[in-house]
């Protein structure tokens, strides 16, 4: 909590130095609430047509029949706006890092193959590039889509479920990857 605290502290220092009309918003990504994980990210604008953001991500529980989504996910990213940040489209690069626990769980389209009959807990590190839309709703509240991809590597121990019991092993893997996929509600302060 003091390191979350600290972030947004230096990104309100770091926006209450900048000479621009808007330079703070704090988001949460509602794809996010739909897993049932606690979400924010602050972003600061740091150039005429430039903002930095960090969004983090937590899911602490374990549902029934033992189906777990647990992570602690940061990604940093860097966004260049084709107008002006905070309105309309923009690109850019993030970083990624996420501790996981899952298992249990049936994720559609084959997103992860095996996710049903293991339980897998381990680290991925990324990078990947994204690409967004922000629609402004008033002059403090706002939307945005992103969508990202990149590549992945994680190291994973892997177990039995439904019980999440016998240890089966250690893999890693290189992936090719979404890396962003969210729609946020934004206030954007000034």
């Amino acid at each position: 909590m003091k390191r979350i605290a600290f972030l947004l502290f230096f990104f309100s220092v770091l926006a209450a130095t900048e000479g621009y009309a808007q330079r703070f918003a704090l988001k949460t990504d509602v794809v996010k609430w739909a897993t049932a994980s606690f979400n924010l990210e602050p972003e600061v604008r740091v150039g005429k047509k430039s903002t930095v953001a960090l969004a983090l991500s937590y899911n602490p529980w374990t549902f029934g029949d033992n189906r777990k989504w647990k992570h602690l996910w940061v990604q940093p990213e860097y966004r260049y706006w084709l107008c002006a940040p905070f309105s309309g489209h923009f690109i850019g690069g993030h970083l990624l890092y996420t501790h996981y626990n899952a298992g249990n769980v049936d994720l559609p389209f084959g997103v992860w193959s095996g996710l049903e009959q293991n339980r897998y807990q381990g680290d991925l590190v990324g990078a990947g590039f994204v690409y967004g839309y922000h629609w402004m709703l008033t002059t403090r509240f706002s939307l945005e889509a992103a969508v990202g991809i990149g590549y992945g590597f994680t190291r994973y121990k892997y177990y039995e479920c439904p019980t999440c019991g016998a240890y089966k092993g250690t893999q890693n893997k290189h992936l090719l990857m979404p890396t962003r996929a969210a729609i946020s509600l934004v206030y954007v302060l000034k």
